[in-house]
């Protein structure tokens, strides 16, 4: 991957761009510890206010492993995003070999109590080669 590759999608008036980082300090090849991070930033783009509450995410590793993880919120926190607003953050995940991806969705409200799925894009994890925090 080129040092400026990330994975962006806009959906329901949500922006959302990943951009993935192997951590060769942390992760042990020996034992079949591939450690990523990634950089998320959430952007609404659109004309109304949203609340994240929750999200789901499916992880994929090149030897056939799938992980589903589901939670309330992000790294703890459920921001709320107005018209404009940002809200970046960073994780980490351990994958069973060199290459993978990932990719789900965050469950958003509306004031009005409706909710919405915005997709978070697929992105690859390759410990090859990839990219830093988001610039």
């Amino acid at each position: 991957m080129s040092e400026h590759q990330f994975f962006y999608r806009i959906s329901h008036g949500m922006r959302i761009t990943v951009r993935p980082l192997f951590l060769d300090d942390r992760s042990n090849p020996g034992d079949q510890e591939f450690v990523f991070a990634y950089f998320v930033r959430i952007e609404n783009v659109g004309d109304e206010q949203a609340q994240l509450l929750r999200r789901r995410w499916l992880i994929h590793d090149s030897v056939g492993e799938d992980i589903e993880v589901e939670g309330e919120g992000v790294v703890g926190e459920q921001p709320l995003l107005e018209p404009g607003g940002v809200h970046e953050y960073s994780s980490f995940c351990v994958l069973r070999s060199p290459q993978g991806y990932m990719e789900g969705h965050y469950l958003f409200a509306r004031p009005d109590g409706s909710t919405f799925a915005a997709d978070i894009p697929r992105f690859i994890l390759d410990a090859a080669g990839s990219a830093g925090p988001l610039g």
